[in-house]
């Protein structure tokens, strides 16, 4: 299975001005693996993008890797949760 972990982090830690506070938290449903992508609130603009541009493109990259099994990968980013907020 792709380490997802890695490839969100490789994709995300370019785009912000604070790659250093990048974290990632897993969870698990019946349905989905989980991936809660935690920046500095200064950075969720540049993940985000306008309309939701790069955060959408992020998770059509994150989405195409293959997963065993039936579950599929979700990605979430948590602006509820930022560090330094």
């Amino acid at each position: 299975m792709t380490n997802f972990d890695e490839l969100i982090k490789k994709i995300v830690k370019p785009l912000v001005e604070n790659p250093e506070d990048v974290a990632i938290e897993h969870s698990e449903s019946d349905r989905f693996y989980e991936y809660h992508l935690i920046t500095n609130s200064a950075d969720v603009g540049r993940i985000i993008g306008k309309k939701g541009h790069v955060a959408q493109t992020i998770r059509t990259i994150v989405y195409s890797a293959r997963v065993s099994g039936e579950k599929r990968v979700r990605l979430i980013i948590d602006d509820s949760k930022n560090k330094n907020s």
